[in-house]
């Protein structure tokens, strides 16, 4: 009895470090979730920090934004007087930028040619939105002198559009599909009974905030329009060039034929005076 009881003590003890060996395992894995726990709330207030530091820079940004806004507008107006002594400055503008040109159709062209001037005013916040303006000449497709689409983001910063209503005169409305072909000889609907046209944008609010056309001409077109205005002489001036390249290239090789046709002669010469020479011998 002596040696079981023996035994069984001996058993009991040998499994006791087994059991502290697991219990400081948990110990080790509780220490290291509470490590990480406090890491991630620290994580937390830091950002929080950031986060109120980027804040307080768009704040200071908008701020700095609106200052040069009011001090840019003296010189947007001397450039709209300067414009105004271009005839077509901004059809041309219009036609030669990629992304417009490829909605206009041939009767949109038409149209533009009365466009006179184009204006973007961003509110005295700016943050809260802006308003494009097309200034018309008095022109045979509508009444209107000024066209407005206005981009408005309220306190929650949901996006929203309205425009002025176009006054198209009896059998000029754009928007409606008529029997007179497109750009290309195609007659191009977006829907059954709308004819696409630039100026289908007037009245398209369904998605205010992703108006790319709004974005190109407030953030791409209006801050320069002169390079969009230029673009075609320019083309034009490269092209030239590439073409003198290609003159110079065709002569040169030209010259190089002629050269291997003088060359030629000069051997086939040379063969006959060595013939006449055998002959004589």
């Amino acid at each position: 009895m002596r040696i079981d009881d023996k035994s069984a003590e001996m058993a009991t003890q040998a499994k006791v470090p087994k059991a502290e060996g697991k219990n400081n395992h948990d110990n080790v894995d509780e220490q290291a979730d509470k490590e990480q726990q406090e890491a991630i709330e620290q994580i937390d207030e830091v950002q929080n920090e950031i986060d109120r530091l980027n804040e307080q820079a768009s704040e200071e940004i908008l701020k700095v934004e609106q200052k040069f806004n009011k001090s840019r507008q003296p010189f947007f107006q001397k450039r709209s007087d300067l414009i105004a002594k271009i005839p077509n400055f901004w059809f041309t503008a219009f036609v030669n930028h990629p992304q417009i040109s490829a909605l206009l159709t041939e009767e949109d062209e038409e149209t533009l040619q009365y466009l006179t001037k184009v204006e973007v005013q961003e509110f005295e916040d700016i943050k809260s939105g802006y308003k494009i303006n097309f200034n018309f000449d008095s022109n045979p497709y509508f009444e209107n002198e000024v066209i407005s689409k206005e981009f408005h983001l309220n306190d929650t910063g949901e996006p929203s559009s309205k425009s002025t209503t176009i006054k198209w005169k009896p059998g000029k409305d754009l928007t409606i599909t008529s029997s007179t072909p497109s750009k290309g000889g195609r007659k191009r609907n977006h829907d059954e009974g709308e004819q696409e046209t630039f100026f289908n944008w007037f009245c398209d609010h369904a998605d205010a905030g992703a108006d790319e056309l709004g974005e190109v001409i407030k953030d791409d077109i209006w801050p320069n329009p002169l390079q969009y205005y230029l673009a075609s002489e320019i083309d034009e001036d490269t092209g030239g060039d590439l073409g003198e390249e290609d003159d110079l290239d065709e002569e040169g090789v030209d010259d190089e034929e002629g050269d291997e046709d003088i060359d030629g002669e000069d051997e086939d010469l040379g063969e006959d005076d060595e013939g006449g020479d055998e002959d004589e011998g």
